[in-house]
């Protein structure tokens, strides 16, 4: 099937011209002559989709210059091509300048030359068209994006209103139930309220924290984070753990403070310790260490232990994979390390996991902000 012929207007007072235009360009062109303005107009009238026009620049009423530039108002993609039997200067300055004009040529005009440069000049319009479609797509991919923030904000407070309040509400009432007199089954019935609904309000904090840190919402301080003060405090489901499996926590501080965010950071090193002590060997030690490069800090959390496939490490960093071996090395819903990488991120860092002979290192990296 053949495809339709793009269009080309030409502008000239001279018919003979018009002829011979026509003859050079009907076998690849739809030719519209034009031998008056008027006619012009009334073909940019017509055809909205007109990818050259060529325009004589000596005409009686008005000059080529000044009819291109009228036709940039209703066709500002149409590549213009000029034609005329002067060279000065200030004529070619002005047609480039006011008409936005892709080529001017002289007359009488060489065939060959004029033939390419419409050619050209088509392959021009072209790209430009194809550029515009793309830039339109980018702008609604855009757009999607952004409603899709719109849509993460929107979430957050879902959870935080719809979600949160009856779950307070619950958790409550069942400690306020536990001060009466309970018999056993009911004592047994309450705890496991309780325990269920504390373990659901920690996804929903995990949840509505990826979130945050996916749309840019995690605000950040800026502290001297001193490494000794944060194993200090370590959480009791921390402790707990190493007491269980007799692990220690053996540092190696090559820097001991870093300018940092505290609860950020905190926050990511205990979740790192936890699933190390969780997940890693019986009487084994937890190292936690601190490398200073020229650019940056590397804090590494490495346990004893199983390695993590590799396909399980291209999951494992992914929001709410509920993937079971990818469960294997974080918690909750599998939240665990990407919740360390959304803080690490907030701090303008980076996390890294990587398999060791015989266990496994979680590496924060981040920018050097030393004292």
């Amino acid at each position: 099937m053949n495809q339709e012929k793009p269009t080309l207007l030409c502008l000239d007072d001279e018919i003979n011209n018009l002829d011979a235009l026509e003859r050079i360009f009907r076998k690849k062109y739809n030719v519209l002559k034009a031998s008056t303005p008027l006619e012009a107009f009334n073909f940019l009238d017509q055809y909205k989709d007109l990818p050259v026009i060529i325009s004589d620049q000596r005409m009686p009423e008005i000059t080529g210059v000044e009819f291109l530039e009228k036709s940039i108002t209703t066709h500002p993609d149409t590549v213009r091509i000029l034609l005329t039997g002067y060279t000065d200067i200030e004529s070619v300055i002005e047609s480039v300048n006011k008409g936005q004009i892709y080529r001017y040529l002289t007359k009488p005009w060489d065939t060959t030359d004029l033939l390419g440069t419409v050619n050209q000049a088509y392959e021009k319009y072209l790209l430009k068209s194809e550029l515009k479609i793309k830039n339109q797509r980018l702008s609604e991919a855009l757009s999607e994006l952004q409603n899709l923030d719109k849509a993460k904000s929107q979430f957050m407070i879902l959870i935080n209103h719809e979600l949160k309040t009856p779950l307070t509400s619950i958790i409550s009432f069942s400690s306020l139930l536990k001060e009466t007199v309970l018999s056993e089954e009911q004592n047994l019935f309450t705890d496991r309220i309780i325990k269920s609904s504390d373990k659901l309000k920690k996804i929903i904090d995990d949840v509505l924290l990826i979130v945050k840190g996916e749309v840019g919402s995690i605000p950040v301080n800026e502290d001297l984070v001193d490494f000794s003060l944060i194993l200090k405090n370590l959480p009791s489901e921390i402790t707990s753990n190493m007491t269980t499996k007799n692990q220690k926590i053996v540092t190696h501080f090559d820097v001991a403070q870093v300018h940092t965010d505290y609860n950020l950071i905190s926050t990511a090193i205990y979740r790192a310790i936890h699933n190390a002590t969780k997940f890693g060997a019986a009487q084994s030690d937890i190292i936690l260490s601190t490398i200073k490069t020229e650019n940056e800090i590397i804090i590494s959390i490495t346990n004893q232990g199983a390695n993590i496939s590799e396909s399980v490490l291209n999951k494992i960093l992914k929001p709410f994979q509920l993937d079971e071996n990818v469960m294997n090395h974080s918690v909750g819903m599998g939240l665990g390390l990407t919740i360390c990488q959304t803080l690490v991120k907030a701090i303008k860092g980076r996390l890294t996991i990587r398999n060791l002979t015989n266990g496994v290192t979680v590496e924060f990296i981040l920018p050097h902000k030393l004292k």
